[in-house]
């Protein structure tokens, strides 16, 4: 019996043959084919397909891990298991997160190619409708090309909708696919019918809009800055269009950084762009990390459940573990928690206790320092009251042997256990192995003053407005402090001031290992300055490119061998 699976904008097919006498045909009516996007309802399938396309990317564990760990932000964690993480040997071309991602996004690609090819045959569909069809499935394409460009530079430029498999393939140049980048949102922005923000009327959660668009563009400007296709007026361009979404979109900051991501705030006025996930099991069932599920709750949860006095539930978590932060980031980056509230606002470092039967006891003979009413045989707390704290801080031998609780400074941080960085935390799922029901916050307007601000400080306006930008963000971080003032910087020292400043205020939000990249600050941050010993002992300057997954060499048979990066074998 063989299986072939075929992959049609995002939705996977399977068709069974058997050399058996009797067979199993399947004729499924609910599943796009080529023909039914020319059709009104088939354009509507096709775009909603596309859109559905990103839970294959943002949220799941594939786009975290090349994202978030291997960075100076974070590593390894107890339950990690992925090489890429520390860049070692078994980091190779086969590497299926790699191979994951690069899938995923040629397929929405050409989902979004159907929409946009489609769209001037179909009839039954007011013209202005298809034209802001078509901007959403060109932001949503650009967005696909990004990734990619960013992750593996050269690559396939897919301009044309494919409905039959081709074996023959070539890498585009980095120039070229930055500028079919641009040109796509740059038309999805120029589209009279394309809505201005989230907040416009009638904008579903998790639209495209012109907002989004700009945002995005900034980011390509900024990337492309960086990289060896970049042009002249690049940062300008970035800081224009930052710029374009600050004064004139409607979004503006929240009072309170806490609230950002408080459960059930996905579309407030600061967020720009989400993608939806769903409480449906058919498309986000709780045991598919890999594919379209939010599984960012679990990424960081650590193992609690070990301590005395714990035990797992919805509350706090599964204990995933695939990461703990860096030394760099708990106690340099976020080293200023007086001002400066966001540490404290990211990272969860106490646990209250919700399991009687584990409390620990106090046992002779009683630590020196030990609490007042502590006598052998009791137990050391009651339910409800501390059970782990991290302070973030030094504490002596003397002082954790006599605390109540699991006292645990930062010299006692384990793979195991460590602060959690909590943004994506979901208490309202119906179970707790089940991935998130929570919309996936892309891009929000922090970033977009933190671009505004890198993007003129590298050139493109004035030193003083890339110090305005990154003080308004700053200025938020101090709430609820009386003066904000106070958390105002009179110059901005150097880029990698800039990098600390996008861990302190977007830490964790899958950004980081392209923010290293585009910056050239990868193997100087990681490495040079060991802000990551994990990840330093092996990192290369090759690894500033992904592999080009070996799956895709091995599928182009016809014409020239598909190239691999430098330094990949």
């Amino acid at each position: 019996m063989k299986t072939k699976f075929y992959s049609i904008y995002g939705i996977l097919v399977m068709v069974i043959v058997s050399a058996c006498s009797r067979q199993l045909r399947e004729e499924p009516h609910s599943i796009l084919t080529p023909e039914f996007l020319s059709t009104t309802q088939g354009l509507q399938k096709g775009l909603d397909a596309a859109y559905a396309g990103t839970r294959n990317l943002w949220g799941t564990q594939n786009l975290f891990t090349m994202t978030v760990i291997g960075t100076d932000e974070f590593y390894t964690g107890k339950d990690g298991n992925n090489d890429i993480n520390k860049y070692n040997s078994n980091y190779n071309t086969s590497n299926g997160t790699v191979a994951a991602i690069w899938k995923e996004c040629y397929t929405n690609i050409n989902t979004c190619n159907g929409v946009i090819e489609n769209a001037p045959k179909v009839a039954g569909i007011p013209d202005e409708q298809k034209a802001r069809m078509v901007a959403e499935a060109k932001f949503l394409r650009a967005n696909c090309y990004f990734l990619l460009v960013q992750f593996w530079g050269d690559v396939t430029l897919n301009k044309n909708f494919q409905t039959t498999p081709v074996t023959s393939a070539t890498r585009a140049s980095l120039a070229a696919v930055y500028d079919f980048i641009i040109q796509d949102l740059n038309d999805a922005i120029g589209t009279p019918a394309f809505p201005l923000s989230p907040k416009s009327g009638g904008v579903l959660p998790g639209k495209a809009t012109k907002a989004a668009a700009l945002h995005v563009l900034a980011k390509v400007y900024l990337a492309r800055a960086g990289s060896a296709a970049k042009k002249a007026d690049d940062y300008k361009n970035a800081y224009t269009n930052a710029m374009e979404v600050i004064n004139n979109s409607g979004l503006s900051l929240l009072q309170d950084f806490g609230q950002v991501f408080a459960e059930g705030n996905e579309a407030s006025n600061e967020v720009i762009w989400t993608v939806q996930h769903t409480s449906n099991l058919a498309y986000n069932g709780p045991n598919n990390s890999g594919g379209s599920d939010n599984v960012l709750n679990h990424m960081w949860v650590p193992k609690y459940e070990d301590v005395g006095g714990m035990k797992r539930d919805v509350l706090y978590g599964r204990p995933y573990i695939r990461c703990v932060p860096t030394r760099w980031l708990t106690d340099v980056a976020f080293q200023e928690r007086v001002n400066d509230t966001r540490y404290n606002k990211t990272f969860q470092t106490v646990w209250y206790s919700n399991n009687a039967a584990s409390i620990p006891k106090w046992t002779a003979p009683l630590p020196p320092g030990a609490p007042a009413d502590a006598a052998v045989g009791k137990p050391k707390f009651s339910v409800g009251d501390t059970a782990i704290y991290m302070p973030g801080r030094a504490a002596t031998n003397a002082e954790i042997a006599a605390s109540r609780y699991l006292l645990m400074p930062p010299n006692n941080y384990t793979i195991s256990l460590s602060p959690y960085m909590k943004k994506y935390n979901d208490t309202k799922r119906a179970d707790m192995n089940y991935p998130s029901i929570r919309p996936v916050i892309v891009y929000r307007l922090a970033e977009t003053y933190l671009i505004a601000a890198e993007a003129a400080y590298m050139g493109g306006a004035s030193m003083a407005d890339a110090i305005q930008n990154i003080n308004i963000v700053r200025r938020r971080a101090a709430y609820p402090n009386a003066n904000p003032g106070v958390m105002d910087v009179a110059d901005i020292p150097s880029l990698d001031f800039i990098l600390d400043e996008r861990s302190r205020e977007l830490c964790g939000e899958l950004t980081r290992w392209l923010d290293l990249v585009r910056t050239s600050k990868l193997i100087d941050r990681v490495k040079t300055k060991n802000y990551n010993p994990e990840a330093a002992a092996n990192i290369k300057d090759f690894h500033v490119l992904r592999p080009i997954p070996q799956n895709q060499i091995d599928a182009v048979t016809t014409g020239e061998v598909y190239p691999q990066n430098p330094g990949w074998f």
